[in-house]
């Protein structure tokens, strides 16, 4: 983080692992919707979601079909896990552990635009967030899949929504792809992220990082 934290004029927040503590349920939910097809698959599953935070639960999905099961893609099958996982996630969403701090983060960057970009439905994100009376600190949207982040990053600071200089608040490497790409600042959050190893791997990239929101918020 090059800047104080003040001098934001966007904060752009993944949800899992950052403002939820909902890694460990979706990591589940893949195995479990996952597991009529047999363990070994699942696992397989399980393991190339946690390798790959931060990527849609659709391009998961389709990898799952055409590289783990060796199938031809269809429309069918793929919404059939799609809907399976849906099912298990939002009951969980709906009562998960809400990160500490956001409301003294909104209170101290109360100029900025807050975004949340991840890759969870956006519209079951949207669902949720009203529900747990979250959507109102997200004053610049709520956005997630089928769009990846990459892209809603790109649109986003096209219309002028995502107002330079940003901050990425991620948890996993793609995060730090994404902000890398498009050219916003990045800060890793630890506290609940499935990156294994994540010190050396900060380390090594030089990164940022922080335990978590309510942290962030102290400085």
């Amino acid at each position: 983080m090059s800047k104080d934290i003040t001098e934001y004029q966007t904060l752009l927040f993944d949800c899992d692992g950052v403002v939820l503590n909902s890694n460990e349920i979706k990591t589940q939910a893949f195995y479990d919707v996952a597991k009529v097809y047999g363990h070994e698959v699942a696992l397989a599953l399980k393991s190339y979601h946690v390798k790959n935070g931060g990527i849609s639960r659709y391009e998961k999905f389709e990898y799952f079909i055409k590289n783990i099961l060796k199938k031809p893609l269809t429309h069918i099958e793929l919404q059939q896990l799609l809907t399976s996982f849906a099912h298990e996630v939002k009951k969980a969403l709906a009562i998960c552990e809400v990160a500490e701090g956001l409301e003294q983060l909104r209170k101290k960057t109360g100029h900025a635009k807050w975004l949340i970009v991840s890759g969870g439905d956006q519209e079951e994100l949207r669902e949720v967030f009203a529900a747990r009376e979250l959507s109102s600190y997200f004053d610049g949207g709520i956005f997630g899949s089928p769009d990846d982040k990459n892209s809603i990053l790109e649109n986003e600071l096209k219309n002028k929504n995502i107002i330079q200089p940003a901050l990425f608040l991620g948890d996993s490497k793609y995060d730090y792809q994404a902000a890398q790409k498009a050219g916003v600042d990045f800060i890793f959050l630890t506290d609940w992220t499935e990156v294994r190893s994540w010190p050396s791997w900060v380390k090594d990239n030089k990164l940022e990082s922080c335990q978590n929101i309510k942290d962030l918020a102290s400085l």
